[in-house]
């Protein structure tokens, strides 16, 4: 068996974080010891984007924010998409790690027709969770967050970045009416849904692959906000119906 060669390294809070390869076509990530993709599962993460971006139909101009680089197959089944239904969008895709932009122009490019060098995308190395939170109302018409990590039991606490109550509130104001918020996740988690729920959004899941550990893609879309019923306004008063006079106040 050809053994695996490691082309690239660089340190990060998660542990080193490395690029593999072995033969001419096959890539690895790693960080810290975990793998992150390969080259030769990308199943799940075309259908993410190309479930969101499809659900966008009839929208002339979309624009899509992608949150997780990897080896681009998201960002280019999101370009792919918007081509095949003739949509003239746009795809802003945030990255945390700067090394791994480069290595989706260098030695990845060729897996995604080097999709980040596509003219109708623009990258911004930074934190998504920061980008949708400093992001006006309803500017993004699709929101996908491929993350190496997707909901499961530990993103029930409030305060989680991506997946928490305030997370998706965030996320909802991002979105345009009727807006798509899409997510990658290893496992189904009950819970989440009810928490797209709560946030005021629809949501269902998809399944993909067939036998052994299938990861799953939540394609949920913004509900309008829940406002009180304004309260009808009073009849004019007539002449008989005059105001009384205020009663003097007790102190």
């Amino acid at each position: 068996m050809i053994p695996w060669k490691t082309l690239a390294s660089v340190a990060t809070n998660d542990g080193p974080l490395e690029l593999r390869q072995r033969g001419d076509d096959e890539f690895l990530i790693v960080v810290g010891g975990r793998v992150l993709m390969t080259s030769t599962t990308k199943i799940s993460e075309q259908a993410l984007a190309t479930l969101a971006v499809s659900a966008l139909e009839g929208r002339p101009a979309p624009r899509v924010l992608i949150g997780g680089l990897g080896m681009g197959y998201t960002v280019r089944a999101a370009l792919d998409t918007l081509t095949t239904h003739k949509m003239k969008g746009n795809v802003t895709v945030c990255e945390l790690t700067r090394t791994v932009v480069d290595w989706c122009k260098g030695p990845l490019a060729r897996l995604t027709n080097s999709c980040v060098t596509d003219k109708r995308v623009s990258v911004v190395v930074g934190d998504v969770a920061h980008h949708i939170a400093r992001t006006r109302p309803g500017h993004y018409d699709a929101i996908i967050l491929d993350l190496y990590e997707g909901p499961y039991k530990a993103t029930q606490r409030r305060e989680d970045p991506f997946f928490g109550p305030t997370a998706l509130a965030r996320t909802h104001a991002a979105l345009a009416p009727d807006g798509v918020f899409s997510v990658w996740a290893e496992d189904h988690d009950a819970s989440f849904v009810r928490r797209l729920e709560a946030a005021n959004f629809t949501a269902r899941y998809h399944k993909l692959g067939q036998g052994g550990r299938r990861h799953v893609v939540y394609v949920a879309k913004r509900l309008a906000p829940i406002t009180r019923a304004a309260r009808p306004a009073p009849p004019p008063r007539g002449p008989r119906d005059a105001a009384p006079a205020p009663r003097n106040r007790r102190r």
